[in-house]
């Protein structure tokens, strides 16, 4: 299967929910060109920069094939399950978690993006689903999706084939990062390995020092 983006998405800041949280979790499809900055997609806004957005979770992607398997489980939201369900700006077709390492260069457009680290689901996936169980959920099925940081800006659009332009470490799968970020283990080895991997997002290399004393 060609690996492509299936669809883009960009949302603004508004509230989430009965209790009415900020978010920028609700995002709507964008047609043509979308210009790529440093801090993200033209149009799109976090609620929260302390947990959300920033040059490390600049564009958050997500595979398509997951959400088949989504609406299995959950089949009350099977409707609701669609490119930018999981707040994602890049619906990605032809590639998951088991494809990419950590670290990848994907060409896209005229931009260059690396794969830097998982999404880590927090309550505001239960409030935009009205399902409390769905962040769990992710975390156990490992479908977390990934951010980008962006090297190099330039203009995507839906379609765009995406080109891995550089793999600097073939032997640290990014399906195994998901395991260490959300089950917290790791031999040694490999939390020495985190420590020296530019590609890896800084919190994960700052952590990965810290457990190592």
């Amino acid at each position: 299967m060609r690996i492509c983006i299936l669809s883009i998405q960009t949302g603004r800041a508004a509230p989430l929910g009965p209790g009415q949280v900020p978010s920028g979790f609700l995002k709507s499809p964008r047609r043509g060109p979308v210009r790529v900055g440093l801090a993200g997609l033209e149009g799109d806004e976090q609620a929260d920069l302390s947990v959300h957005g920033g040059p490390e979770k600049a564009v958050y992607g997500y595979a398509a094939s997951h959400y088949p398997a989504w609406a299995l489980q959950f089949p009350e939201l099977a409707p609701d399950f669609h490119g930018g369900a999981m707040g994602e700006n890049l619906t990605v077709a032809g590639m998951d978690e088991s494809a990419i390492c950590v670290g990848d260069v994907h060409g896209i457009g005229s931009a260059r993006l690396q794969v830097c680290q998982p999404r880590q689901p927090c309550f505001k996936l239960g409030l935009r689903h009205n399902n409390n169980q769905l962040a769990s959920a992710m975390v156990k099925s490992g479908f977390s999706g990934w951010y980008y940081r962006v090297l190099e800006e330039g203009q995507i659009s839906a379609g765009d084939a995406l080109v891995l332009l550089e793999r600097p470490y073939p032997d640290f799968p990014f399906t195994r990062l998901v395991e260490i970020v959300y089950h917290g283990k790791a031999t040694a080895q490999e939390l020495e390995q985190m420590t020296r991997m530019p590609g890896l997002a800084s919190q994960w290399q700052d952590r990965a020092r810290r457990l190592l004393g």
